[in-house]
């Protein structure tokens, strides 16, 4: 197949774009800003970030994927176009590429991502669900017949699938990720402390004390926020008990998540899961003792992949090292006039 292969991880929270032969060439958040009266684009990654929550009338920021699918058709179109042209220029051979998708997306949504997929300059484009690419790229031996839970925290969704020879036999998508838990960090703090905060506030709360346990040598920080009684600023500390407070139900949807997989997957898989053990990819696998709640709550040993952040775009990356494979295993590569074809009967 002619052109370049490329693997995108098109998240809720950020993009991660894999260039076969070259490796991560971009890991930006998804974000795009705006002129308002022009519409035309101002920044797109992590510039368009910094804008969030701080821009004049005159910019407006998107953040265009909400809970793991396109919310924005439009905003993502021109994100992804931009990105492709960074990495991939203006060639005679279009690009190749394989867009990560999660596990329980519709068939509308799968055509939405196809959609903007040919549209941003993808020759063919392919669709591969991303708990499948997280445990290619994570190193489990996926062709085997043999079971392996795969859990991969997002930022929109949390994805949890039984992966054996090399498609997924039971799966299921929890709206419970990271950013489910930066709503409620910010929720709690205006509930408990009267403290109103914005959710870039609340991701760094996160990401700097964020655990699944009490911790034995809990820690604070200081933030910054603003009274919700006098509207005035303010600094407070918190702590990572409070955090954990704050995102215990967010946890527990994950543990539900994982019952509900397990319940549904059969007998012989579930023995060879005890065996191979669950293996946590994402940004959420950061969050301390994610592991060990896990495998407490379950009995069975639970790792933290390699690079967890970076795990889907690896394995969208290594499965386009042989795209005869991909194809053998039914995911179909599609032109635009094929997309535009495209009915329930021809998912992939």
């Amino acid at each position: 197949m002619l052109g370049t292969n490329i693997g995108i991880d098109l998240g809720t929270t950020s993009t991660v774009i894999y260039v076969q032969g070259k490796g991560i060439l971009i890991s930006e958040p998804s974000a795009i800003a705006y002129d308002t009266d022009t519409g035309d684009i101002i920044a797109v990654g992590q510039r368009a970030y910094e804008m969030y929550g701080k821009t004049p009338d005159c910019i407006t920021v998107v953040r265009p994927l909400e809970d793991g699918v396109v919310s924005d058709f439009t905003a993502t179109q021109h994100m992804l176009s931009w990105y492709l042209r960074k990495v991939a220029g203006y060639k005679f051979f279009k690009p190749n590429i394989v867009v990560c998708m999660p596990s329980g997306v519709t068939d509308l949504e799968k055509r939405t991502l196809l959609d903007i997929a040919t549209l941003s300059g993808a020759g063919r484009a392919c669709l591969i669900e991303e708990p499948l690419a997280a445990a290619v790229g994570a190193g489990i031996k996926v062709t085997n017949p043999s079971g392996t839970l795969v859990v991969d925290i997002g930022g929109g969704t949390t994805d949890i699938a039984v992966i054996t020879m090399g498609s997924i036999a039971v799966s299921d998508s929890v709206k419970g990720a990271g950013n489910g838990f930066d709503r409620a960090i910010k929720n709690y703090l205006k509930r408990e402390r009267n403290i109103i905060v914005g959710l870039k506030t609340a991701e760094a709360i996160k990401k700097q004390i964020a655990c699944a346990r009490f911790r034995q040598d809990e820690i604070t920080i200081l933030a910054k926020g603003k009274d919700y009684i006098t509207s005035l600023p303010t600094h407070f500390e918190i702590s990572s008990a409070e955090v954990f407070l704050a995102m215990r139900e967010g946890l527990e949807n994950i543990l539900d998540g994982i019952y509900s997989v397990m319940e549904r997957t059969s007998p012989d898989l579930v023995s060879d899961i005890m065996k191979n053990g669950i293996y946590i990819t994402g940004g959420g696998a950061l969050i301390l003792g994610i592991d060990e709640m896990i495998e407490q709550r379950t009995g069975i040993r639970t790792f933290i992949a390699d690079d967890p952040l970076n795990c889907v775009a690896k394995g969208t990356g290594m499965a386009l090292k042989d795209i005869n494979i991909l194809q053998n295993n039914g995911y179909i590569f599609k032109t635009r006039e094929q997309v535009k074809g495209y009915s329930e009967d021809s998912s992939t």
